[in-house]
């Protein structure tokens, strides 16, 4: 029987470090005091943009942090915590930052983003950011913007001669 408990508990931190080791992002946040509609409706946000928001045991979480050789994320696991995973590099960090604002006893404390612990400061100036798609559309706009400028000079120029 223990042999089994001790197999589960050891698969169990092998799927928390699959989850954060395939994460574009990982935020761990403090719950306590939010009530179960408010955790409801900060999964199901996270979730409408690929997100997922888990509880586990911190023994388990912190074992499965410390194969992943994030010893730095440790003092954050204390306490009654869940950790939220993302493909994509922002958008944990965006939905739970916003979200903290209205919800003040949600506390970010800290993530992973590109193989690399921050702090919550961090997390903060990474939610600031666009999400994917809003920074292709940014950057398509500063591509698109010399040859609008140039086919209006041209336009103008021919106009120009036209009226001559």
């Amino acid at each position: 029987m223990n042999q089994t408990i001790l197999q589960q508990k050891q698969e169990l931190v092998k799927t928390i470090a699959d989850k954060i080791a395939n994460a574009g992002s990982t935020v761990v946040v403090e719950y306590r005091g939010l009530t179960v509609a408010e955790v409801t409706e900060l999964r199901r946000t996270l979730r409408e943009e690929g997100c997922e928001m888990v509880v586990y045991k911190n023994s388990m979480t912190q074992r499965a942090v410390e194969e992943l050789g994030y010893h730095d994320l440790l003092d954050s696991l204390k306490g009654p915590n869940a950790i939220a995973v993302s493909k994509d590099e922002i958008a944990a960090s965006r939905i739970l930052s916003k979200f903290a604002k209205k919800h003040t006893k949600l506390i970010v404390k800290a993530g992973i983003v590109e193989n690399k612990v921050i702090n919550a400061d961090e997390v903060a100036e990474l939610a600031k950011l666009p999400n994917k798609e809003g920074m292709l559309s940014m950057l398509l706009g500063c591509l698109q913007a010399p040859i609008s400028s140039f086919a209006r000079a041209t336009k103008a120029i021919a106009d120009a001669k036209e009226a001559n």
